[in-house]
């Protein structure tokens, strides 16, 4: 039996704070996050970071090798328990809500600890011992199953930008066959050290701006679209059946009704048009949907020269004469480029768009690129009072692409 898939529960930890309203409300109203860091570099360099206490939810003695991304992910995966009526009190374990051995951890990862990697680096000779379990890609995973105390599967997927996109794809399929009754399921990244800015600024593709003008450098779509900020940060969905969540009274945000997994097999870093329909089709085809019945896209749009064309022309193929009925927005404009998180982050905002019936813009683009030409959400113009379907759109250096579509809560 194919159960429906409910979103119960929404965590978030990024640069916008680790309130999924507060972070939707400044995505609603244009507010970037992205900032200048590390002055002391050879060329400018801006990211969006996170203001994390982490003693919120460590002591000093838990913090001891456990890197800034499996941190974040504690926290988020806490945050979206807890918001989805999952943890008793403050016992931290999904105690009495299920069999532990029922409760799975799908969890996407980029890179792993930047952190421990770069201290190693730059220790003069000192390495911490723990340096390899704190840099571990599925480190994050192993610390939420600690933390809520999963029993079940904890598993981790690095596909680079669509790491945790898939990560929930894959726990959808989980839920839907009844191997667990609660997925705890989306991704963390936290790469803002100097080492991983300087190596992404190598590959040119980091957004370039001029001293004060941070804040606007990413500008998906628009004609004068230099490149991506890095973000950092985690997010993570509960997924349970509709019909588990409907016998314990618990609110549902939404339906993850499709999803779409398929790879380009043909560049390791250019993406493929082809290969980005596929996937789009894939989720279309999972959830009964026609193009025409979606009406929010929530793009990868990293700002690049190529990647943006490329996504507006495989949305263009699978959407036909329909195309210009989809609203499409890149909220990486305002929150960066999370890597492996960016997926989890991304499917958030777009069940929040769901739930709330407004969309988020597309900032920063000032005049679209003609090879761009589509329906971008304006600012101010949010407001979706008819949306039923959206989906998150995540493709990958590798040639991974990994589409989410969400409904309305049946």
């Amino acid at each position: 039996m194919n159960h429906a898939v409910a979103v119960t529960g929404l965590g978030v930890v990024a640069p916008h704070g680790d309130e999924p309203g507060a972070l939707f409300n400044a995505l609603l109203q244009g507010r970037s996050a992205i900032q200048p860091v590390f002055p002391e570099l050879p060329k400018p360099a801006a990211a969006a970071t996170v203001a994390f206490d982490e003693t919120r939810w460590f002591t000093k003695l838990q913090l001891a090798g456990v890197d800034r991304v499996s941190q974040l992910a504690v926290a988020a995966a806490d945050l979206a328990m807890r918001d989805a009526g999952l943890v008793n009190s403050d016992a931290g374990v999904a105690a009495g809500h299920a069999d532990p051995e029922r409760i799975g951890v799908f969890s996407g990862c980029g890179m792993g600890g930047a952190a421990a990697l770069e201290a190693a680096y730059r220790g003069n000779g000192r390495v911490s011992p723990l340096t390899i379990p704190a840099f571990m890609p599925n480190a994050p995973a192993a610390h939420v199953a600690m933390r809520q105390g999963v029993q079940g599967p904890v598993l981790t997927y690095s596909v680079a930008c669509a790491s945790s996109s898939a990560a929930i794809a894959e726990a959808a399929k989980a839920v839907q066959r009844g191997e667990v009754d609660i997925a705890i399921a989306g991704g963390s990244e936290a790469l803002i050290v100097p080492g991983v800015v300087v190596a992404w600024q190598a590959m040119q593709t980091l957004a370039t701006f001029q001293p004060g003008e941070a804040a606007g450098a990413v500008r998906p779509f628009a004609a004068d679209r230099s490149g991506f900020a890095l973000g950092e940060g985690a997010a993570f969905l509960i997924l349970e059946s509709a019909e588990r969540a409907r016998a314990r009274g618990a609110r549902s945000y939404a339906t993850l009704a499709g999803w779409g997994l398929s790879s380009d097999a043909t560049h390791l870093t250019k993406p493929d048009a082809p290969g980005q329909a596929r996937a789009l089709r894939a989720a279309l085809r999972q959830a009964g949907l026609q193009p025409r019945d979606v009406g929010y896209c929530n793009a990868h749009g990293t700002a690049t020269r190529i990647g943006d064309v490329v996504e507006r022309n495989a949305l263009a193929d699978v959407w036909g004469d329909d195309f210009g009925a989809l609203r499409v927005s890149s909220t990486k404009a305002l929150h960066g480029h999370m890597l492996g998180a960016a997926g989890a982050i991304e499917a958030l905002i777009t069940v929040l768009a769901l739930h709330h019936r407004q969309l988020p813009p597309n900032a920063h683009c000032a005049d679209i690129d003609p090879a761009c030409a589509m329906n971008l959400v304006a600012p101010g113009d949010t407001a979706a009072p008819a949306l039923e379907a959206a989906i998150s759109n995540s493709f990958a250096f590798g040639g991974t692409n990994s589409v989410l579509l969400f409904r309305q809560p049946g």
